[in-house]
Parts: structure tokens; C-alpha cells; sequence
């Protein structure tokens, strides 16, 4: 049985992201990854720092980076809520990168704080946006 497409929103503090249909979305909870298809249950789930991947109803696909923040499902429309959220055509490579190498070798060496982990947390998450984005 063929199920209409799902309607997709991802929402930072200043600005839809994205918006668009889609037949699957992979994001990471504080519980693990979750794939939602369309005709998935409702759901309200807290995001981690991560890579959202959308594959929209045309088969292409959207690599997204969010830092943290809720993913809502409900009657065919998921919604993703975050402080900041960024298209990974949109994250400067070589600067997170440049970023993340000092921020891990402190976690590494067990001198980083909270806010530093969550940082390096979303740098990795615009690493992996990044990286995707550049190969689709």
C-alpha cells in the first residue's frame, strides 16, 4: 500500500531550514537514531547535536545538521525544532574542521567542559552535514 508522502519542517530560532515532502527521515535522539517513514505513529523525541538526512519525495536527498532540539511526528507531518539547524550546503568544511581538532584533543585529554563537548558534538554533526552534502 502506497502512503502519501510526509510533509517535513525543520525550524531553527530565525529561519525555516527546510521544507519540503519526504518518504524518510534518519535522525538522532537521545534514545539512538530514528528512521521515520511515511505512516510512522506519533512520536515527540529530544534530538541530540547531530546529521538529519532527509530523502525527499523526488529521491533526492538533504544532509542537515541540527543542535539538538525536538523532532515531532504526527498525521503525516514531521517537524524539526532546533536552536540552530543548518543545510549541509551551507557548513564551511575546513573551518569546522579546523574547530573540532583542538575541541576533541582537550576531550581526548579529559580537560573539556560541557559546552565544549556539546561543541564538538555539533561540529562533527557539520562535519558528517557537510560531507554528505558534498557527495549528493
Amino acid at each position: 500500500m502506497d502512503r502519501a508522502p510526509l510533509h517535513v519542517e525543520v525550524v531553527s530560532a530565525d529561519r525555516v531550514v527546510w521544507s519540503g515532502d519526504a518518504v524518510n527521515i534518519i535522525a538522532r535522539t537521545v534514545e539512538g537514531d530514528i528512521g521515520i517513514l511515511p505512516g510512522h505513529e506519533p512520536l515527540l523525541a529530544v534530538l541530540e547535536p547531530s546529521l538529519v538526512e532527509i530523502v525527499t519525495a523526488d529521491g533526492s536527498s538533504e544532509s542537515l545538521m541540527v543542535d539538538g532540539g525536538f523532532i515531532s511526528v504526527a498525521h503525516g507531518h514531521v517537524s524539526l525544532l532546533a536552536q540552530y539547524a543548518g543545510l549541509g550546503r551551507e557548513v564551511g568544511l575546513e573551518e569546522a574542521r579546523k574547530e573540532l581538532a583542538p575541541l576533541v584533543l582537550k576531550a581526548q585529554q579529559g580537560q573539556a567542559d560541557d559546552a565544549e563537548i556539546h561543541r564538538i558534538k555539533m561540529l562533527k554533526a557539520q562535519v558528517r552535514a557537510g560531507e554528505r552534502a558534498a557527495t549528493n
